[in-house]
């Protein structure tokens, strides 16, 4: 039980406060008798809040920077009207930064033994299981002068899920891979392609194509068409370590490499190739296996709605095991990981063998788009100093992929605005030279 404002007011100008109405709250009563009436009255006929029914509906699942809305039920059992003002709170990451007031507060009106509903609009900030808070409810008499209120736990979770913004590249990689599996092209030949039919040679094709076999029972020349194998396996490696949590831009390394996996995943998935992820620093925090068709896509992003970096040194030895574990059969395995000299060099470079060995390995690492900036500032000397810096990572960079290289793995350095269509370019590049 409270006091409102108006209640204040009115005792302010012609009331004393006298003691307790009832334990633990202590209030005001006027000396005026119908003014004392008058309260005890609009405080009688406030309808009880503890009694009130609560349940939730409605969004689940939202992709982070849409909006999700949550339903929450008000059932009133009671013989009194209910004039209330409610709050839905929620943690602070779940609204847009200024909009938790307006987003969360509501009015509510509810006859006796009827209900209502009102719906809460998230639009969380950051990925991973939102959770609500209490429900608090403020109960108001027919003339306003006193309140009720209590709070109610009403459980929900709403999972935020990663935005996939590279999905406007799929439709042009889809095309890339019609054209390797021959629909709108020729097929060609590769060390990793299979077989589809028979047809005339024309002069250029590769003499190691012609099938003499088909050529001695006909009049003419054949020679062999080839498409790229299907049912590839492919593992895809999220390093959670410390260096994931590094901010380009407005996000960590984290989230653009998840965004990359993503696109790689839908467009792997529709060439019919196999798929797996794993999340790892020094123990696994995701694992995905056994999705197939339509099941891949909703599996990794869902994996990946609750991952957040690991403050620790990734342990590539046990990333190492765990991936060879992972897949048993040959495959090809995509690092999502820093391309920094002393995390490679150190960690990776000497693991790197145990997976080259059985594995076609490709590397891809998110670059910092302000460093290729800071490398072309001219002006002053500490813009100069700067853009010697700059270069200087740069070499160490590049090094480090050419280190890589010399290992025969596969390397895609971008920003995250580009590294998300480099990837799935080396991945067709693969594909088209019979790689997988």
């Amino acid at each position: 039980m409270a006091l409102t404002g108006r209640a204040a007011l009115l005792a302010a100008l012609g009331s004393i406060p006298v003691g307790i109405l009832e334990p633990g709250w202590t209030g005001i009563l006027a000396v005026n008798g119908p003014l004392a009436l008058a309260c005890a009255c609009d405080y009688a006929l406030a309808a009880p809040v503890r009694r009130l029914l609560l349940t939730r509906s409605g969004d689940t699942s939202v992709r982070l920077g849409d909006t999700a809305n949550v339903t929450l039920t008000v059932t009133n059992p009671t013989r009194r009207p209910l004039r209330a003002q409610l709050r839905d709170a929620w943690p602070p990451s779940a609204w847009q930064p200024g909009t938790e007031t307006a987003a969360s507060r509501h009015r509510l009106a509810v006859p006796p033994g009827e209900r209502r509903r009102v719906t809460t609009r998230l639009r969380p900030t950051r990925r991973g299981d939102r959770q609500a808070d209490l429900v608090t409810i403020r109960s108001y008499g027919p003339l306003g002068l006193f309140t009720r209120q209590s709070a109610h736990k009403v459980p929900w979770t709403v999972r935020v899920l990663p935005p996939f913004t590279s999905r406007k590249h799929l439709p042009s990689r889809l095309a890339r891979l019609r054209e390797l599996d021959g629909r709108t092209s020729a097929l060609t030949r590769g060390e990793g392609t299979e077989f589809d039919s028979l047809r005339e040679y024309v002069p250029g094709d590769d003499t190691r194509s012609i099938d003499w076999r088909a050529t001695a029972r006909q009049s003419s020349v054949a020679v062999r068409t080839w498409r790229p194998e299907r049912d590839r396996h492919i593992l895809l490696v999220l390093d959670t370590g410390r260096t994931s949590a590094g901010r380009v831009g407005d996000a960590p390394r984290l989230d653009a490499s998840m965004d990359a996996a993503l696109l790689l995943a839908a467009l792997a998935s529709r060439a019919g190739d196999r798929l797996a992820l794993l999340a790892y620093d020094r123990r696994v925090r995701a694992l995905v296996q056994g999705s197939t068709g339509g099941d891949v896509l909703p599996s990794l992003v869902n994996a990946m709605a609750t991952l957040e970096p690991e403050l620790v040194e990734t342990d590539a030895r046990g990333l190492t095991t765990t991936a060879l574990r992972t897949a048993p059969r040959r495959s090809l395995i995509v690092l999502l990981t820093t391309l920094d000299a002393a995390p490679v060099e150190q960690g990776l470079l000497p693991v790197l063998p145990q997976l080259t060995r059985r594995h076609t390995v490709l590397v891809a690492s998110v670059a910092d788009p302000h460093i290729a900036r800071m490398a072309q500032a001219r002006g002053n000397a500490e813009a100069v100093y700067e853009a010697a810096a700059a270069a200087r990572a740069q070499d160490e960079r590049r090094r480090t992929a050419e280190q890589l290289r010399r290992h025969g793995v596969t390397v895609v350095d971008a920003t995250p605005e580009e590294l998300a269509p480099a990837l799935a370019d080396a991945y067709l590049a693969l594909k088209a030279a019979g790689r997988l």
